[in-house]
Formats: structure tokens, C-alpha cells, sequence
């Protein structure tokens, strides 16, 4: 592989940071952040960094962290699994009405989304009444989470079952898409919803309990681990397991349910032409790399194994692209997530106004309020930037726009 692709940081006392990096900002507090976590004595090889990279709580968010005999629950994060699907119908834009309006307000009744922040009364983004397709997806899910449970009671009394197949907040979305030809895409992206974010919160804990004694040495507190062959690791092995076929059945539920409003909204009957591409971006997996068998946290990256379909989604208003894996192995065989932020959300909403948003977002159908600020396209990072700075990670198969954008 040519070197320039990625630029190296070497540090004492820590194994090389690869970043495929060319053009595109990098915040140096990641940097640091970064070479704490490549600091950790089980990290094998080195660390690989995407272009979307930024600061995340716990590991650096566009982050591939490879390890030998232990893993950071922190690194995983607490959205388990959170990921993309995509499908292509047999829909050209010609076939959609001048007005989408009514096609967002279908999927936004299709799809529970969004949260109620005070603790009584109703969840809006929960089901109150399942439909039929979750109680078929929960039937997969049942038994092994019950066998979690029985170790760890506590997480009976999350959201599971009445958040399969609802979509969340922050950005998480669902959207409308056309690609070059003008085609109809559906494309949503979420994770494992409330008991994901249990599951990763009480592990993260147990890890920091666990180590209370060396905690002090360590780089960053978030960086605690369980070492392979204790109880708390295959526990938490089994659990985010559990949490990611979660997040891959949600996501499963919602196109479902999209693609059924869709079909209500639209005269014209339609299939959908390619198989679904289900990938996560937050989700540790073991995995064969350079001869040998490593724990491989992907936290914002994607798997991109050769021929591999893969999602990389821009901001709300800018492409997103469907991508074919090139195999690059000093990268683990991964690629970027998305586009990544600049900025946190307070400095979002504070640098820019709901006329930003309108002006951001004119061509896209979706809500247009001080509370998706946050979510704004300048906020993030140049979508071409990145995907030119991981151009030997993966090949560009479609380039999609957002006619359609629900959020949370």
C-alpha cells in the first residue's frame, strides 16, 4: 500500500496511530485522545483512524482499535450497534408527488421517534401498541436476553421490547433518497435504543469497579477494560453480542414499516431491487488480521472487507454514499461513518439560527426548528473531503441526495 495514503503519528510508550486524514480537519484534542487509547498494552499493531474522525466520550468517534486479551466497554460506547440500512426500490423520482410533505407524516406515523424528556406520562419515540412485525423480531431476541437478565436483573426494567423498531434522537434518521439515476433509496440509520445504552452503561461501570485499584494509572478513566477470560468479559461479550442483533432487528423493523407507508403514499406499485445493506459503525466483533485472531472495535467505522457493501451518510442535506470495500488491511479493513462533526451541538446551536437550518435544508423535506439545529450540514465535516481522504479504503457504488429527512 502507498504510504501517503494515511499519515502516522508515532509516540513513546504507545503503538503507531494510522489517519487516513488527507484534507480534512482533525481537532487535536482526538489527537490526544487518540494516543491515550494507543498508550493501552493490549492494542495490536496499531490504531487506525478514519477521516470523520472527532472527540467522543470514551474512545475517539471514526476509531478502528484492535486488541489481544481484553476489551473497553467505553470504546464500544453505549449505542450498541448503532448502524445503517439501505434498500433501492424500483421508485423513480418521477413517481414521487410534487409535495412530500405527506410522505414525511406517513413515516413519522409509521415509525415512533424522538423521546419525552419528563419521567411520567407517555414516551412518544416508545411503542405503545406493537404491530405484529416486532413481536416476530422479538422471538429472536427473547430467550438469550433473558439469560442476560437472570445475570444482571437490573436490565428488565429497560426499554427492549417496546423500543424494537422505533428510531430515537440526536441523529438518527430516516430519509428519502435519489441516487444518480434517480432512483428511489430508503435509508435509516439507529442502534439499540434503551437497553443498548443500559447494557453499555452498566458494563462501563463494572469495568471502572473492577479496576478501582489502577484506575489512577491509567490514561483516561473511560479507558477501562476487562481482561479476556474473566467473568465480566464474556458476560460483556455476550451482552454487546446480544445488543448489536438488537440494533440489526430494529433497523430491520423500521424499513419494514417505512416501506409499508411508502407504499400507502404512492399509487404505483414497487419492489425493492437490491438487498438491504445492514452494517453497524459503534460494535466489537472478533476477526482475522494480519495472520492472527484480534477483538476489533469499530467506534464510528465501518467493516470494508473486500467486495463488501458498506453506507457512509452525510449531514442532513448534503450526499450520502452506498460503498464497495477495497480490503485495505492496514486499516483492519474499515471505513469512515458518516461525515463527522466540527463542532459539539452547543456550539451549533449557539453559532447558527433556524434560518441557517431552512437555508441548509431547502432542498430536503424535514423539520426545520431550533430543536434539529444541532444536526445543521455545517456542522460537519466535508462529505467530499472524506470520502477523497478514504479513497483507497473504499469505491463510491451510488452517491445519494435526500429528497426526505425525519429525525428525532
Amino acid at each position: 500500500m502507498n504510504n501517503n495514503n494515511f499519515n502516522q503519528l508515532i509516540q513513546e510508550n504507545g503503538l503507531p496511530v494510522k489517519m487516513w486524514t488527507n484534507g480534512v480537519p482533525v481537532d487535536p484534542k482526538a489527537v490526544t485522545q487518540l494516543q491515550n487509547t494507543a498508550k493501552m498494552p493490549f492494542i495490536f499493531k496499531h490504531l487506525a483512524v478514519m477521516p470523520d474522525v472527532h472527540v467522543g466520550k470514551g474512545s475517539t468517534i471514526g476509531s478502528v482499535i484492535p486488541t489481544k486479551g481484553a476489551i473497553i466497554p467505553a470504546a464500544v460506547g453505549v449505542d450498541i450497534g448503532c448502524g445503517m440500512i439501505a434498500v433501492k426500490t424500483s421508485l423513480t423520482a418521477s413517481d414521487l408527488p410534487d409535495s412530500l410533505q405527506n410522505i414525511r407524516f406517513a413515516i413519522e406515523a409509521a415509525v415512533p421517534h424522538g423521546r419525552t424528556t419528563h419521567r411520567h406520562g407517555r414516551d412518544k419515540g416508545a411503542w405503545h401498541r406493537t404491530p405484529d412485525i416486532v413481536d416476530t423480531h422479538w422471538a429472536h431476541l427473547d430467550e438469550e436476553f433473558k439469560r442476560i437478565c437472570d445475570k444482571y436483573p437490573k436490565l428488565r426494567g429497560t426499554n427492549h421490547y417496546n423500543h424494537l423498531g422505533t428510531l430515537g434522537t440526536g441523529n438518527h434518521f430516516i430519509e428519502l433518497c435519489l441516487d444518480e439515476q434517480d432512483r428511489v433509496w430508503v435509508m435509516l440509520h439507529s442502534g439499540s435504543r434503551g437497553v443498548g445504552n443500559a447494557i453499555g452503561n452498566l458494563f462501563i461501570t463494572l469495568a471502572q469497579k473492577d479496576m478501582q485499584q489502577h484506575i489512577a494509572n491509567l490514561p483516561d478513566r473511560d479507558l477501562a477494560y476487562f481482561e479476556e477470560g474473566s467473568v465480566h468479559f464474556n458476560d460483556y461479550m455476550e451482552a454487546v453480542g446480544w445488543a448489536q442483533d438488537f440494533a440489526r432487528h430494529n433497523r430491520e423493523v423500521m424499513m419494514h414499516r417505512v416501506l409499508e407507508a411508502l407504499s400507502r403514499e404512492i399509487p404505483k406499485p414497487f419492489i425493492t431491487e437490491q438487498e438491504a445493506v445492514n452494517c453497524h459503525h459503534n460494535y466489537v466483533q472478533k476477526e482475522q488480521h494480519f495472520g492472527e485472531e484480534v477483538l476489533v472495535t469499530r467506534k464510528g467505522a465501518v467493516s470494508a472487507r473486500k467486495g463488501q457493501m458498506g453506507i457512509i451518510p452525510g449531514s442532513m442535506g448534503a450526499k450520502s454514499f452506498i460503498v464497495r470495500g477495497l480490503g485495505d488491511e492496514e486499516s483492519f479493513c474499515s471505513c469512515s461513518h458518516g461525515a463527522g462533526r466540527v463542532m459539539s451541538r452547543t456550539e451549533a446551536k449557539k453559532r447558527f439560527s433556524v434560518s441557517d437550518q431552512k437555508m441548509a435544508t431547502a432542498h430536503v423535506e424535514c423539520r426545520k426548528d431550533s430543536d434539529v439545529i444541532d444536526e445543521i450540514p455545517m456542522a460537519y465535516k466535508d462529505i467530499d473531503a472524506v470520502m477523497a481522504a478514504q479513497s483507497s479504503l473504499v469505491e463510491i457504488v451510488h452517491t445519494l441526495r435526500q429528497v426526505v429527512c425525519v429525525k428525532g
